[in-house]
């Protein structure tokens, strides 16, 4: 996970101070630098509530201003949103006020007189750890909706399941999710089993014919798509001409991770007794 020179020299800047020669002098050296989306404001009451409209990646603070200090203002960001990451140098002339910002919640530093290396440098790495902070959160919250939707998913295919294995069967029966390895279990395996298994289309010794080729195709796109069916009706025709006719349901499967693995149903034969 890396962030690219032109993400960060993109990325949004607020600069705060109440003397408009050093906002000047920080916004010409950031500009030189390649920084484009600079804004300022030497108002320290309106940096909450234009964090809140603009959701800054970094804030250059003033600590020393009239209304309200440096200190002030990053209380009041922190208690906007105490959880969230506080993207903040602060801007100080005094040596003893430094320690006070990082304990108060500052992220780094700049020292006044500024030096162009030291703003360079500091800024840069600050916002390089910023970027990467912003995007592990979007990840984080991508995978939780992943997540959460698959188990929203998965309750409901247990719970559809559930509800078809209450349902009359000769069999149960099991597919790979590469659809290439199909199981046959219940108490008609012995009657039932090779005939089945053949028209999920697996090979066996005793090649079966007789299968309708375009319910077999029907089937198998069915599974492909990873969705739950029901009743689903298919017929073979027997070499003395004699008719059989099943029904299966299926149901997808998923591992652990909520990968996709298979799909599992029960069948039953259908074939009138005579």
């Amino acid at each position: 996970m890396t962030i690219s020179r032109a993400e960060i020299l993109a990325a949004k800047i607020l600069i705060v101070d109440d003397q408009p020669a050093n906002m000047e002098l920080l916004e010409q050296l950031l500009a030189v630098t390649g920084y484009t989306n600079l804004e300022q404001t030497s108002d320290s009451l309106e940096v909450l509530g234009l964090h809140q409209k603009n959701d800054y990646d970094l804030i250059l603070l003033d600590l020393k201003m009239p209304k309200m200090d440096g200190f002030e203002v990053m209380q009041a960001l922190k208690q906007h949103d105490p959880d969230h990451y506080l993207p903040v140098i602060v801007l100080t002339a005094e040596p003893t006020h430094k320690l006070r910002a990082l304990n108060a919640g500052a992220k780094d530093f700049l020292s006044k007189p500024f030096s162009l290396v030291e703003v360079k440098t500091r800024i840069y790495n600050m916002l390089e750890v910023r970027l990467l902070y912003k995007m592990l959160a979007k990840q984080n919250q991508f995978l939780e909706q992943v997540v959460s939707e698959r188990s929203i998913k998965l309750s409901e295919s247990e719970a559809r399941f559930t509800s078809m294995a209450k349902l009359p069967a000769h069999w149960y029966w099991e597919q790979s999710a590469n659809a290439q390895n199909t199981t046959i279990s219940g108490s008609a395996l012995e009657l039932l089993g090779l005939r089945i298994t053949a028209f999920f289309g697996q090979h066996a010794a005793e090649k079966i014919l007789g299968w309708n080729v375009l319910e077999q195709q029907k089937l198998q796109e069915t599974i492909v798509k990873q969705e739950a069916f029901r009743d689903f009706r298919f017929s073979r025709t027997n070499e003395d001409g004699t008719q059989q006719f099943f029904q299966v349901s299926g149901e997808p499967m998923f591992d652990t991770a909520y990968r996709f693995v298979g799909f599992r149903g029960i069948g039953s034969e259908l074939t009138p007794n005579t």
